[in-house]
């Protein structure tokens, strides 16, 4: 069986969830995947930095078939600087090649989803959400772009308006079928 290390923030663990029905168990149970339990780090809230530390914490061993990296929301949340977003984001890209052996092949990157569509964001300047989404996204992708890696783009999936509501019930994290469909993406742009 192949392994698989998932890092990321709360949409990498599922934040509402049950175990089995978040974004990386979806992806591993997919038609040929040939995946093993997801290894996770990731915790709800953290940005770039507390992810690194985090990955400094859990020392995750050996070479991986498959490393996810989707990170940054808690960045453009908490008001941080693009410009250190871009080189943490950057670094913990690297780690991430580097868990995979330094295949780059191996090594997926999903775009930061838009929190700006959902009731939690109510009252707030969701157009300037969308747009610092943007840019933190702009980031990213230009990075895996530059260093040759997979970037699969699941922000239109949240700002779909026939999809926005797949929401648990604290109205800010994605349910399970919003996971399953992302990573029917990947799948499809990326395993198939």
């Amino acid at each position: 069986m192949k392994r698989y290390l998932a890092l990321g923030d709360s949409y990498t663990i599922g934040e509402g969830v049950p175990e089995g029905n978040r974004f990386s168990d979806y992806l591993v149970n997919l038609p040929g995947a040939g995946f093993e339990k997801p290894e996770i780090i990731a915790v709800t809230g953290w940005t770039t930095s507390e992810l690194k530390a985090g990955i400094e914490q859990a020392k995750p061993a050996g070479v991986y078939d498959l490393v996810s990296l989707l990170i940054g929301v808690n960045n453009q949340y908490r008001g941080l600087h693009p410009d250190d977003y871009e080189q943490e984001f950057a670094d913990l890209l690297n780690q991430a090649i580097g868990f995979a052996g330094g295949n780059k092949e191996h090594v997926i990157v999903l775009s930061i989803p838009d929190w700006g569509t959902t009731p939690f964001a109510e009252g707030r300047n969701r157009e300037q959400i969308a747009k610092e989404i943007d840019q933190f996204n702009a980031i990213n992708k230009a990075i895996c772009s530059n260093e040759g890696v997979f970037y699969c783009d699941i922000t239109g999936l949240t700002r779909d308006e026939a999809l926005k509501n797949l929401l648990v019930a604290d109205n800010l994290h994605y349910s399970a079928e919003m996971y399953r469909l992302w990573a029917e993406k990947v799948y499809r742009e990326y395993l198939a």
